[in-house]
């Protein structure tokens, strides 16, 4: 006669077995949707971001007729400007619509402090204006150089990259990309 085995041994199994389980049902199915998420909160979060700082860029450029080329200035800029506090309390006259130009994150209100750095890794946004060097050359009536005069201009363009990888607004190369982002 074979004697049985004891319980406990089946009762350990089974335990093994439902640890187990609910480890492969959380990295097959729970995890990736989570991460699926957060992900998607992260990219719209960021171009959400980008989008104001676009938005900010706008009205530097229409202030100052360039482009800033630097992000703690141009969050300064709008964070203290009177004009653009007026445009973002103010409503549209015509369609009774506010006139705020920055849009409402998808984690509230919008907030100055929020256009520093993305929301995945925290790193600072990458932001670049270019910078051309225009040459004229002075030539009198008989063919002699008289003089050479050189120009320097900043700002005509600029170029704003999330740097988790979530897009860019801009180009330093091309004016016809001047405000386009990458995800329109």
């Amino acid at each position: 006669m074979r004697k049985s085995e004891p319980w406990y041994i089946h009762a350990a199994l089974i335990v093994v077995i439902l640890i187990l389980s609910y480890i492969l049902l959380r990295v097959a199915i729970i995890d990736p949707g989570e991460y699926v998420k957060k992900e998607k909160y992260f990219k719209t979060e960021s171009r959400a971001r980008m989008d104001n700082l676009r938005q900010a860029e706008i009205l530097y450029n229409k202030k100052f007729e360039r482009f800033c080329g630097n992000l703690d200035t141009l969050i300064n800029y709008v964070r203290t400007d009177s004009s653009v506090l007026a445009l973002m309390t103010g409503v549209d006259t015509l369609t009774g619509r506010p006139s705020n130009p920055f849009k409402p994150l998808v984690s509230g209100e919008f907030n100055f402090d929020s256009l520093f750095h993305s929301p995945k890794s925290l790193a600072r946004y990458i932001l670049e204006v270019d910078t051309s060097m225009q040459v004229d050359t002075v030539v009198n009536r008989r063919g002699k150089i008289t003089s050479i005069d050189t120009t320097y201009l900043i700002g005509t363009k600029y170029y704003i990259e999330g740097p988790d990888g979530y897009g860019s607004i801009g180009s330093l190369t091309s004016d016809a990309l001047k405000n386009t982002a990458s995800w329109e």
